[in-house]
């Protein structure tokens, strides 16, 4: 993965009023940490930061060179997102070196097609793997193709590029094929729903009964006159 240079100014303002006042100038607030040094707060400003996330993934390099002359190279450890806004609300950095080794998390896509009939459980879209901080791959991919019910994909099928190493337990399971269910499964387990009564009819029902208690009243008391 390419690095990304972005520039960045030191962060005096810290705490949630701070935080909130980087944000409105349309900067995220970050810090980077790591090698043993002091942890340096800095804004970084959110478009460039975004559109590089949105690129490389959360595994992109950056080149930081921040305006008192700092100039670092660091990957994303840790990122608050407003789910709402979709925007960050913070970044920790990691520090790193050319040719320093790093375990990260990588996203897993599947490729190809199961066996018909069947469904894909993704149980785990990520995987953690070591590789060289400036070459961590933005995916990994594994292949399905084929696959019928009752097979798992591990991590240890999982296609690693070169020089990059599996992290995780190569046992851990990535995704498994089942069957899918058939249309009477499905059926049987819907639940099954009472139609309502309409209330128009209802009410017609309970005016027709309103309308024949008077007039049966009026029977009984015509009946009560001629036998007196």
């Amino acid at each position: 993965m390419s690095e990304v240079k972005i520039s960045a100014e030191p962060r005096t303002e810290f705490g949630k009023g701070g935080a909130r006042r980087t944000r409105r100038a349309g900067k995220v607030p970050a810090v980077l940490y790591g090698h043993g040094e002091k942890p340096k707060h800095i804004a970084l400003p959110a478009r460039e930061f975004a559109a590089a996330i949105r690129k490389g993934g959360a595994n992109q390099l950056f080149a930081i060179e921040v305006s008192d002359g700092t100039q670092v190279l660091a990957l994303p450890k840790a990122i608050q997102r407003d789910p709402i806004r979709d925007s960050f609300e913070h970044v920790d950095l990691l520090l790193v070196r050319r040719g320093e080794k790093v375990t990260v998390e990588v996203p897993v896509q599947l490729t190809g097609e199961a066996a018909r009939d069947t469904l894909i459980v993704h149980d785990h879209d990520t995987l953690s793997v070591t590789a060289d901080a400036t070459k961590v791959p933005d995916h990994l991919e594994a292949s399905i193709e084929g696959l019928e019910a009752g097979s798992q994909v591990t991590a240890a099928d999982v296609e690693l590029p070169a020089g990059v190493e599996l992290a995780a337990d190569a046992e851990q399971t990535v995704a498994s094929v089942t069957a899918a269910p058939t249309a009477e499964q499905l059926e049987a387990t819907l639940p099954e729903v009472e139609t309502p009564e309409e209330p128009e009819a209802a009410e017609a029902a309970e005016g027709t009964e309103a309308a024949e208690t008077p007039a049966a009243e009026g029977a009984e008391n015509a009946e009560a006159k001629t036998e007196a």
